[in-house]
């Protein structure tokens, strides 16, 4: 049994059914488009709800390799898996000091690239500034990164990830404004706002620093649902996709998988996504033909994050 929260013991524990007996969802890979790459849990920081425990002592995740990124690489084109989208997450993807190579060798490849950052000081050394500039210059309009601003007011970021934080991001999203680097944002549906407060909040944030950021726009500005679970939510049915008029091909298990490298494994392993890193059950084996399978939504983040949240993390 998985050891959850009080408010839903008894739940998400067979794959097959929910806790009433009814059939539980499940969501098939039907049209691949990003495949992720968890670059490590190590981060520079330790923030207050990171869902995957990311800090300068965390390596449950070990640095993944360029080399290992390329075979990956490989079995996609042997899989024919219509990807369009590389993304990197971490931890701080930019502490693997294999990260711009790991980039270059994807968009090498052909596919856009995505690597989520706190914009801070492992991206802000000479070595990965000169690295994004060099891939900038050689594949324009091809690399995005997705900033981490959890609040568009300093003080309420810096809650969540400490003192002096959010001047810090802000002077890393100045350097990749002024070097012509194309940024997005994540953010997170908190302090009571409704989406359109927050966007309007983080629009004034973009125009005030200069930063060509459309804060309407999904893939541009990603706002995420909380994800607590201590929070009673209900497990999806077969007959949620008709009652909540949602098809399972929107759901980012339908479209994209997580490769990550465990601290003591000799290779890598492919995860449903990138939201459960370390759930046994959503671990789906070492290669992308182990990984073809219908995942289960056996999990309280499936619902409140994907299902009812409608978030997604791809670009």
């Amino acid at each position: 049994m998985k050891d959850l929260a009080p408010a839903n013991a008894g739940k998400f524990i067979d794959p097959e059914v929910t806790a009433e007996g009814e059939p539980r969802a499940t969501v098939a890979l039907t049209a691949p488009k990003t495949l992720w790459f968890n670059t490590g849990t190590l981060c520079n920081i330790a923030c207050l709800n990171c869902y995957i425990e990311s800090s300068p002592s965390n390596d449950r995740l070990v640095y993944i390799t360029a080399d290992e990124v390329s075979d990956y690489l490989d079995q996609i084109d042997a899989r024919g898996w219509p990807i369009s989208e590389i993304a990197f997450t971490g931890g701080e993807p930019f502490m693997n000091p294999e990260m711009i190579e790991m980039a270059r060798r994807s968009l090498a490849r052909g596919y856009e690239v995505l690597i989520l950052t706190n914009a801070m000081r492992p991206m802000m050394r000479r070595k990965m500034q000169e690295g994004l500039k060099e891939l900038n210059a050689a594949f324009p309009g091809r690399l995005t990164l997705r900033v981490s601003v959890d609040h568009y007011e300093a003080d309420l970021h810096d809650a969540e990830r400490g003192a002096g934080v959010f001047e810090k991001t802000l002077h890393g999203m100045r350097w990749l404004r002024d070097n012509g680097l194309r940024m997005a944002v994540a953010g997170r549906s908190i302090m009571a706002h409704d989406e359109a407060e927050s966007r309007a909040g983080y629009a004034a944030f973009f125009v005030e620093h200069g930063f060509d950021i459309d804060a309407d726009d999904p893939t541009m500005t990603v706002l995420f649902p909380e994800m607590d679970e201590t929070v009673e939510v209900p497990e999806i049915t077969t007959a949620c996709w008709g009652v909540l008029n949602k098809s399972p091909d929107a759901l980012m298990c339908a479209s994209s998988r997580m490769v990550v490298k465990r601290k003591g494994a000799d290779r890598p392993a492919v995860l449903a996504c990138t939201l459960l890193p370390y759930s046994p059950e959503f671990e789906l084996g070492h290669t992308l033909a182990d990984a073809e399978k219908a995942v289960a939504l056996n999990h309280p983040h499936c619902a409140k994050f994907c299902v009812l949240g409608g978030a997604s993390c791809s670009a």
